[in-house]
């Protein structure tokens, strides 16, 4: 079965059935590997995604429940508040292994798209899905408010 999927702003045909989590799509037919596998249950974040802007958990979400929405990834991601959280996690150096980094920018700026100025508790709320094998919560937190205040 083909699929027309829109992915970084392109419409890309795929072969693969209804019931594929998105996941199995972006890595295994269409090779983007930036968003990565971990836990399978959508408890860790690492295979965040984006569907119009909002954040969803790529390996439960089955091809059929995208329909016409628009799929980004840590590969499409673009734009100011995405370049403020790069250099914000550069600048303070969030990434130690980087397994979860990729889940983590795209929470981050789905996050600052919605909410400019986010408090602290706005940001845990924000990232509590997020799960960080080192432990660099302090540093994500930091390089968030860095990245608000940069723009």
């Amino acid at each position: 079965m083909t699929t027309a999927l829109r992915l970084n702003g392109k419409t890309i045909d795929v072969a693969a059935e209804p019931e594929t989590p998105l996941l199995w799509v972006l890595r295994g037919e269409l090779h983007y590997n930036g968003t990565k596998f971990g836990c399978g249950m959508a408890l860790c974040g690492t295979c965040t995604v984006h569907l119009d802007g909002e954040p969803v958990r790529a390996c439960v979400t089955p091809l059929a429940a995208v329909g016409t929405r628009e799929v980004t990834t840590i590969e499409g991601l673009h734009g100011p508040e995405a370049d403020a959280l790069r250099q914000a996690w550069l600048d303070l150096d969030v990434v130690q292994c980087g397994y979860c980094q990729s889940g983590q920018l795209m929470s981050a700026t789905a996050l600052l798209t919605t909410n400019p100025h986010p408090s602290d508790a706005d940001i845990d709320s924000a990232m509590s899905g997020n799960l960080c094998r080192c432990g660099t919560y302090p540093r994500v937190r930091a390089a968030i408010h860095q990245a608000a205040k940069s723009r």
